[in-house]
């Protein structure tokens, strides 16, 4: 990868736009009353914590792969971006630099307060909360299955939307419901399940499983749902390389679970602040970030930053 093409921007910081809001990973900016600026920084986070040091461009694939994702499933939803090219928006040319390739300019809209997962395969959380009690969000399940046992059918399973620090919870169908009703609940997990239908197969012929993933949604003016955030990166789901695939164990992740790993050999009690990560782990991270860019959309971080 040119290093012209990979930057790292642990903290977004413009002179041309006011900052609204701080995530995890991305930073939020105020446009006007209709629109706002999302800029996906190489910041990382494990166990629900914000580490101090970055993965060097990975804001970018995410954001590259969200556009990717969103271009394809445009037919199913219309997604938050906004007709409006970031050089409208920003004049500065060192703010231009700073959110090359890891910003997006999108709609205001009123978001869900439900995280919308859609898991293919039993892993994470589903797989603690079916041995407990042979069902996941309250899905009855066959008896017997394995870790990373493909599921008969791909099921939805609602999570609450945690504030930042907070760990997200499994909740189950009647509670989205109480959340947001009947219509609005139905809506939502027949579009997830499409998507995630869709996506799979997608995955699939290009030698990836998608093993889960969760999206969000937003309401606009006119109580459309509008898919938002980002979709169908490496951080939002669980993608599997097929060739290394086995029932019963945890298989590897085109993600950060290079950084878990080295996490778990620490004696660190998953709380702030996190602690220091040796650059290699960090850049094997990088790595698979990209790995999964090139092999979902057959383009390397340069072609897509042209």
């Amino acid at each position: 990868m040119k290093d012209s093409a990979k930057t790292t921007v642990y903290e977004t910081k413009l002179t041309g736009l006011e900052a609204i809001y701080q995530g995890k990973v991305r930073d939020l900016f105020a446009i006007d009353e209709e629109h706002m600026l999302i800029v996906a920084s190489d910041r990382l986070s494990a166990f629900d914590v914000v580490l101090p040091e970055p993965i060097p461009g990975k804001g970018q694939i995410l954001t590259q792969i969200t556009n990717f994702w969103f271009d394809k499933t445009d037919a199913i939803i219309q997604s938050h971006r906004a007709d409006l090219d970031i050089e409208e928006v920003l004049e500065n040319k060192e703010d231009l630099e700073q959110v090359r390739g890891r910003s997006m300019v999108v709609k205001r809209l009123k978001a869900l307060p439900v995280e919308a997962v859609v898991r293919g395969y039993l892993i994470g959380s589903g797989w603690k909360d079916y041995q407990k009690t042979g069902s996941v969000c309250g899905i009855a399940l066959p008896a017997q299955l394995q870790m990373a046992d493909k599921l008969p059918q791909p099921i939805f399973t609602p999570a609450t939307k945690a504030a930042k620090g907070d760990h997200d919870e499994n909740i189950d169908f009647d509670t989205v419901v109480e959340l947001i009703g009947l219509e609005l609940a139905e809506k939502v997990r027949d579009v997830s399940i499409e998507i995630y239908n869709f996506a799979s197969e997608f995955a699939a012929k290009r030698g990836i499983i998608l093993a889960d993933t969760k999206f969000e949604f937003g309401l606009d003016k006119n109580d459309n749902l509008v898919l938002i955030d980002e979709i169908l990166t490496p951080d939002s789901s669980r993608y599997w390389p097929a060739d290394s695939y086995k029932v019963g164990i945890s298989p590897p992740s085109f993600d950060k679970q290079f950084v878990r790993d080295y996490l778990e050999t620490l004696d660190w009690g998953k709380t702030a602040p996190g602690p220091s990560i040796p650059l290699e782990v960090r850049n094997k991270s990088a790595d698979k970030y990209e790995e999964a860019l090139v092999k979902l959309t057959d383009k390397t971080l340069d072609e897509w930053l042209g």
